[in-house]
This record gives structure tokens, C-alpha cells and sequence, in this order.
């Protein structure tokens, strides 16, 4: 399986409404329940009306588009990177998943999922 290392900086943030959302940005992972607005978005477009925020994650995005039927894609992934005591933030979208990590960790996630079979790009 092929992921892609998004060559950006995201910011996950807690929000109180969407009001100031630039939605022509290429990246807003926008959540949304009875108990808050989580967003994710690129790093140099942040809100100024976050609630709360934490910043320092790159990316990956699983290549290409995955069929609803496919099973674990997300959870070995997951699994990889939280034996390697690297923590994750994950976001599904109709296609595809996105994997996010800390800064830090993006180097050693690559050298994992590289010895488990992942192609990077």
C-alpha cells in the first residue's frame, strides 16, 4: 500500500463556530457534535477564534481511493505506528484516510511503515 506525506503543517484545533473558515483552502477536516467543532487544518491558516489548539502534525494520506468494503486499513496502520510508541490523530473522508502524527515523529513513522511494507512517497 502507497501513503503520501503531505508536505504541510496542520494544527488540530477546538472551535466555537465556523464562521471564520476559509473553505477555497485545500485541507479543513471539519468535525462537528453535540459537544464541540473540531478542525484540522493547515498551520498558517488557523482561526483566531479557537477555543483550543495544538499544533506540530504532519501528514500522510493513503493513496488512491479505498473501497467501503476494505477491512483494517486504518487499524494496521495504526497498529504500526502505536508499536512504535508513535501516537496518531486519524481523519476518514469519503475516499480516503489521513494519517497525522507530531513533527517529530514523522521520520521514525516512515522508517516503521517502510520495514512493514508501506511505500512512501
Amino acid at each position: 500500500m502507497e501513503l503520501e506525506v503531505i508536505e504541510r503543517d496542520f494544527t488540530v484545533c477546538k472551535i466555537d463556530n465556523i464562521e471564520q473558515l476559509d473553505f477555497k483552502r485545500e485541507f479543513i477536516f471539519l468535525h462537528k457534535t453535540p459537544d464541540e467543532i473540531s478542525l484540522v487544518c493547515e498551520s498558517d491558516h488557523v482561526p483566531s477564534n479557537t477555543v483550543a489548539e495544538e499544533t506540530g502534525w504532519k501528514a500522510f494520506k493513503v493513496s488512491g481511493i479505498l473501497d467501503f468494503g476494505l477491512i483494517g486499513v486504518l487499524a494496521k496502520i495504526a497498529s504500526i505506528l502505536s508499536q512504535a510508541g508513535i501516537s496518531i490523530f486519524a481523519v476518514s473522508t469519503y475516499d480516503t484516510d489521513y494519517i497525522l502524527m507530531k513533527a517529530e515523529n514523522l521520520i521514525r513513522a516512515i522508517e516503521e511503515l517502510k520495514q512493514n511494507g508501506y511505500v512512501i512517497k
